[in-house]
């Protein structure tokens, strides 16, 4: 292939620039030329280009991060920040009925678009030059890794905007610029993004020399988690229509695989998922790898959550985003079984200090939320401020704690006002693996085998106190939680075993985004969500007027002027 067609194929994948004859003659400085591109050396590049190119997001078009569109969208998190017109984007997300096409900045659902279509040009770019190497001994496993990270990219705009157009390596220009959003159905869509994982579990070993590399085991986590969503057939209004059954097989058989295999566990301590120092541990599957103190200036380290730091706090400074919801709060409440209190959690808040001895608590509240007189992120003499909050009129001051390093921490970075670290951030993680497996046992009416499955996690998250203690070795909230016992403490029906399976899915990934996605997905979103913002709007005016509408909200808009630039090839979604 020449270089100009090459180049070209670069930018029509991103969808952001008209074609010029002139400019396809040009050629631009320190590009590969066609003569060496497939120069195994240079292909091994262009594989690690593409690694990064699914980590290259911003604060304002994140793609490792979706606290924007799975935390905030959801009853997790509110947007905060310095009041309602700060980063008035995701003002609009959380109120919903705001959410227009954007035609103006280029910020958030724009901004993530094209940031997820420059990985995908990476990984297409890095296919067609390995396509030509007849001396490649690496060319079966790096494509299958190289597949397996478009189809990652695919899957994370697919759960946002539902219908996106699909590009692979073999289209040329003219064809990537005749393609439309609705080549394919719903259906159609999700086998194109389970083909690239199929390809990568074909030709991926089982585990790979270096760490970070995709292998076999993850790509089949990853087609799990998406046989998982097309199990829930949705019609063209995103109502769930029917739950596929040999969609669900599939996840066991997938799932069971990966457990089978020995090689991931769940982390000792729930804290170890966030902390320096456990990066590729035996829980994470796959993840987006940074670094720092490579000698450039700010190193490999991620911004995505720069936004989301205490503000108050000298040691951090800005900006106070990404605030636990009043809700989310009290779902950690447990009954005095030990169990969560489903139907009575929400009628009365916890606000004060005593409030979090008073009522039974997960543990998982202290991992997930900053609580003021709580210690800050494991330091026992480091207590969480309520004078850190922002702007606590509008928004509280329930913070967040995942997401954030200690300032001593060798992977704390402060630029300006912005903090980034060089923490992974995990797309697949071990209990996602028990959990999906568990979600497809119950809707299969085997809610007898999910019982251990479920009971592992809550296990793993009773025994996770010990960094949580305070500097005279106590408790902060009330640790009450106990596992599911069959005809015990419930009643295991397929009924409650359901909803204890969303339970705990809440709880355990509880402001690292899958909420939003998971109500999606089960075709519950807008009871659930005007639901809460029927009780969350007594508490915060700035939710006065919010509201979910189904069979609009529960996707993204396509950005309007990718429908602009294709003269309407593309087709909007439902409602905007």
């Amino acid at each position: 292939m020449k270089l100009n067609i090459l180049y070209i194929f670069v930018v029509a994948s991103t969808l952001l620039l008209s074609c010029k004859d002139d400019f396809l003659e040009y050629e631009p400085k320190g590009v590969l030329s066609s003569e060496n591109v497939a120069a195994p050396e240079n292909i091994e590049g262009l594989v690690t280009a593409a690694y990064a190119g699914i980590a290259n997001d911003e604060m304002i078009g994140p793609i490792t991060s979706s606290w924007v569109y799975g935390s905030v969208r959801s009853d997790d998190a509110y947007k905060a920040g310095g009041g309602v017109s700060d980063v008035i984007d995701i003002h609009f997300l959380e109120q919903y009925n705001l959410v227009q096409p954007q035609t103006g900045d280029d910020w958030m659902g724009p901004l993530t678009f094209t940031n997820h279509y420059k990985a995908i040009s990476r990984t297409n770019f890095a296919l067609n030059a390995i396509s030509e190497s007849e001396d490649f001994d690496l060319k079966a496993t790096r494509t299958g890794e190289l597949r397996f990270l478009r189809g990652h990219s695919y899957f994370m705009l697919k759960q946002l905007f539902k219908y996106v157009p699909y590009i692979d390596e073999t289209m040329s220009p003219e064809e990537i610029l005749e393609t439309s959003n609705r080549e394919y159905t719903n259906d159609e869509l999700w086998n194109k993004i389970g083909e690239d994982f199929q390809f990568a579990i074909d030709n991926l070993p089982e585990t790979q020399p270096e760490v970070g590399r995709a292998n076999q085991l993850a790509a089949k986590a990853y087609l799990a988690k998406v046989r998982l969503y097309q199990a829930y057939e949705q019609n063209e209004n995103h109502q769930v229509t029917n739950i596929n059954p040999a969609r669900l097989e599939e996840v066991v058989s997938l799932t069971q695989d990966v457990i089978n295999s020995s090689r991931y566990s769940l982390q000792a301590d729930f804290a170890e998922n966030f902390l320096n120092g456990y990066d590729n541990g035996p829980e994470s599957i796959f993840a987006a790898q940074f670094s720092i103190a490579d000698g450039t200036t700010t190193g490999r380290v991620s911004f995505v959550t720069g936004l989301n730091s205490p503000h108050g706090a000298p040691e951090y400074g800005c900006c106070g985003f990404h605030y636990a919801s009043q809700n989310m709060v009290n779902a950690f409440k447990t009954d005095e079984n030990g169990l969560p209190m489903f139907d009575t959690f929400n009628e009365e808040d916890m606000i004060e200090p005593e409030d979090f001895q008073a009522n039974g608590v997960d543990p998982r509240l202290d991992h997930t939320v900053g609580v003021p007189g709580h210690p800050f992120k494991y330091n026992p003499d480091f207590l969480y401020q309520e004078s850190w909050a922002r702007d606590p009129g509008v928004y509280g001051f329930f913070g967040n704690m995942k997401e954030q390093q200690l300032a001593d921490c060798a992977c704390f970075l402060k630029q300006g006002p912005f903090i980034g670290t060089s923490k992974n951030i995990d797309f697949i993680r071990y209990a996602d693996v028990l959990l999906m497996q568990a979600e497809a046992l119950i809707e299969l009416g085997r809610q007898n085998e999910a019982l251990p499955l479920i009971n592992q996690v809550r296990a793993r998250a009773a025994a996770s106190t010990g960094r949580l203690q305070n500097a005279e070795g106590n408790n902060p909230s009330n640790y009450r939680i106990e596992e599911y016992v069959d005809g015990v403490n419930i009643n295991w029906t397929q009924e409650n075993a359901r909803e204890a399976l969303r339970w705990e899915r809440r709880l355990e990934f509880a402001m690292e985004s899958p909420r939003f996605f998971d109500l999606v997905r089960w075709g519950i979103a807008e009871p659930v969500l005007n639901a809460y913002l029927a009780e969350e709007r007594t508490k915060r005016d700035y939710l006065t007027n919010a509201e979910f509408t189904a069979g609009r909200d529960e996707y993204l808009p396509i950005p309007q002027r990718e429908i602009d630039f294709t003269k309407g090839l593309y087709e909007q979604n439902p409602g905007y």
